[in-house]
């Protein structure tokens, strides 16, 4: 290839990216980011089928919503068995807190795919022969992942393409972060109690009270497995299998995902394996409930960037402490205090200490709010 060749071919891509990047700011939810963001790497970065998650970023368990293209929904079980229980290539993981976080399975097993499980058991009875993944994170944080897929007969994905992944991370993680800010629909107080399915060693669901089928009811759509008249989100059926590998000894943290409704409330769903009376393992259960205002709170808060001492100053506020308080408190001047208050406001969008109360923690959570959590109006 000419130099100019070469330099047109650049200049293609960057303006590929940057328009990929303007339409993914413009993205009203994360399903809206992740097809604009889809449609734009595509022409990129030709590939054949393709997974984007939300993930929670405090156990970076994958969420909801998903997008799922061209791959069927019965490969999610095979897909987090392989990597919870026997996969050592490319784990999400273990990416999250690499320098890069992102890696081609040819690239890093040298043109040896064999050398995964991931490619035994998921990707060579599909047809494919390499996968490009990466985590979407901010400072160690992931906030998504991204599985790109190539069929055989594909070259591998390349240093090149992999760098411009690697330039997206960021970005797009900032974008997913946001979306946490969004307030929800206004509706009457849930009258749903904690659900609970139980599943077996596979992820089977074994069964599922009423509860459960409410609030599943309400969940975005995305890859699922049909059991006991019930889709049951991929990302549920992972919490379980999460739980076992960590009961197992195979994997390590809490099996514990935050995720949005359709209407954007919030629940949380965490997931425990149960024991027999002879102390082996039995079904593993998942229980999802209403998640509390505490459990939000640093999720909408994270969405608006704001900074460590700008929290802290919220959080002063959230409580009712005046400026004086705070100062004391916080070891800080009043002057200082007010600046960063000031900063506050401009950043959520608020006029008033009450406003911005009501926007962090009533908005969102005033059937569930905590007790020393009050609105407040004056200094």
């Amino acid at each position: 290839m000419t130099s100019a060749g070469r330099v047109s071919r650049a200049s293609r891509i960057e303006i590929g990216r940057a328009e990929l990047l303007a339409r993914a700011a413009k993205s009203d939810d994360a399903l809206g980011m992740f097809a604009e963001a889809s449609q734009h790497v595509r022409r990129l970065i030709p590939y054949d089928a393709a997974v984007w998650r939300v993930t929670d970023p405090e156990t970076g368990m994958m969420a909801a919503p998903i997008r799922a293209e061209n791959l069927d929904e019965h490969g999610c079980a095979v897909y987090w068995e392989t990597e919870l229980f026997t996969e050592n290539v490319n784990l999400f993981r273990d990416l999250a807190q690499a320098k890069v976080p992102v890696a081609g399975l040819r690239q890093v097993t040298g043109d040896l795919p064999a050398r995964s499980s991931l490619y035994h058991s998921f990707m060579k009875p599909r047809g494919l022969q390499d996968e490009l993944r990466a985590v979407l994170r901010i400072g160690g944080r992931p906030h998504g992942h991204i599985s790109l897929f190539r069929a055989h007969g594909r070259p591998a994905f390349g240093p090149a393409e992999t760098r411009l992944v690697e330039s997206l991370v960021t970005p797009l993680a900032r974008r997913l972060r946001s979306f946490a800010g969004t307030a929800p629909q206004q509706l009457p107080d849930s009258p749903h109690g904690p659900g609970l399915l139980l599943f077996d060693a596979s992820g089977a669901l074994l069964s599922a009270n009423d509860d459960a089928r409410a609030h599943l009811a309400d969940l975005p759509d995305g890859p699922a497995i049909a059991a006991a008249g019930l889709r049951v989100p991929a990302w549920v059926q992972a919490t379980a299998l999460k739980a076992r590998a960590i009961s197992q000894d195979r994997d390590r943290g809490h099996a514990r995902v935050r995720v949005r409704t359709r209407t954007g409330h919030w629940l949380v769903c965490h997931a425990s394996c149960l024991r027999e009376a002879d102390g082996r393992l039995g079904p593993s259960a998942v229980v999802i409930e209403p998640a509390k205002t505490s459990e939000i709170v640093p999720l909408i808060v994270d969405a608006f960037e704001l900074t460590e001492r700008e929290t802290e100053v919220t959080q002063c506020i959230a409580r009712g402490l005046p400026t004086g308080k705070i100062a004391e408190q916080l070891h800080l001047s009043p002057h200082t205090v007010r600046d960063y208050i000031k900063g506050v406001f401009e950043k959520v969008g608020v006029s008033s200490r009450g406003e911005l109360v009501g926007k962090l923690f009533t908005e969102y959570y005033a059937p569930f709010a905590e007790k020393g959590i009050v609105r407040v109006h004056g200094e």
